[in-house]
């Protein structure tokens, strides 16, 4: 009744910034007790803006859970035979050559039996599903080593690093933890989907969220770095100039859209073959689009993937339905990088399982 809160830090390293968000449980409420960002300064390294990030937020927990990404991590949707998980942690390992472009023994596995049976259109690079004795496993694998050279980071840190997540799956546990809406069956039959779409510097990641669980995810190796050199080029730029006026582009909002425009076409028609793909193979109609990450911070982003899928789109504000310690937390602040903060918190939202 009287023990001691738990808390962890979220870490999330980001190519260009590191953002850190701790997470107290107070009693069965997660409250956000602190909060720092620091960018990866030019020639220099993000173990850098980690020692910044961590002096500027003054976190009272040494506990962090930080994560990977990129083409360090393969994530596969795998139909199997029902079993067990001990069984199915030692099924899995023979089927991994049919789905992993990595050797076995560089990898670090995970699987997860998940509640939705398997479509009939099988999945991603697998087979089709025969029937109903039949589950879905998501199949999570990624380099030992990038697992290790983070763990190092960490530590180098004097911190104590209790999980490493993948950013995919922090958008789904950072929707879980803000109380995002449940999907549920439409009444035309058709399954009801969200897509947490997260635009970072070099990288888009895509969770499709059916029913509180995920049931397909992405990264396509597309960002915001892509906006800023557009604007860059087009209006005789350095790179920091370009990123500052991408973002606060009130006297140059014409000039911004007009350079950034031919990068979200592209950047919508991967993201549509994404959502297409699931619709088809899933059985699920994708209702609503919530963005977040640093790449959507230029003005019209979101009127655009909106217009161009057709698809209620919205900026996700991750800090709804969270309570706030102003005594640590500058809320201004917060509030004022929220949608790049999703990750970050769907790291430390592992507090809950300490």
């Amino acid at each position: 009744m009287f023990g001691r809160k738990k808390s962890v830090v979220g870490l999330d390293l980001g190519s260009s910034v590191v953002k850190a968000v701790e997470v107290t449980l107070d009693g069965p409420e997660p409250v956000i007790t602190g909060f720092a960002r620091a960018e990866v300064p030019q020639g220099g390294s993000v173990q850098e803006a980690v020692a910044a990030c961590l002096q500027q937020g003054k976190f009272k927990s040494k506990k962090v859970v930080a994560s990977v990404s990129g083409q360090n991590v393969v994530v596969r949707y795998v139909p199997m035979p029902k079993m067990t998980d001990q069984e199915l942690k030692q099924a899995i390992r023979f089927e991994t050559d049919k789905y992993l472009p990595f050797d076995l023994d560089e990898v670090v596995l995970d699987v997860q039996a998940l509640t939705r049976a398997p479509s009939s259109g099988g999945a991603e690079g697998g087979p089709k599903a025969a029937n109903g004795d039949q589950v879905n496993v998501l199949l999570a694998a990624c380099k030992t080593k990038a697992i290790e050279e983070r763990v190092q980071l960490v530590q180098s840190q004097g911190l104590t690093p209790v999980a490493i997540d993948l950013d995919l799956f922090a958008l789904a546990n950072a929707w879980e933890m803000c109380g995002g809406a449940p999907t549920d069956e439409d009444q035309g039959g058709a399954t009801r989907a969200i897509a947490l779409v997260d635009v970072g510097a070099t990288r888009t990641s895509i969770n499709v969220i059916v029913g509180g669980e995920t049931c397909f995810s992405r990264e396509i190796n597309m960002g915001g770095q892509e906006m800023t050199a557009a604007v860059a080029r087009r209006m005789g730029l350095e790179p920091y100039e370009a990123e500052a006026m991408k973002r606060n582009a009130e006297t140059h909002e014409l000039e911004v859209n007009t350079a950034i425009g031919p990068v979200l076409e592209d950047h919508v028609s991967d993201l549509m073959l994404s959502l297409d793909y699931v619709e088809n193979h899933e059985g699920v109609t994708v209702e609503q689009i919530m963005l977040s990450g640093g790449g959507i911070l230029a003005p019209g982003v979101c009127n655009y993937i909106e217009q161009a899928t057709g698809r209620t789109t919205r900026v996700w504000n991750p800090l709804e339905g969270l309570r706030v310690d102003s005594d640590r937390v500058n809320v201004e602040e917060l509030e004022a990088w929220a949608s790049t903060l999703v990750v970050a918190l769907g790291l430390a939202s592992r507090v809950r399982s300490e």
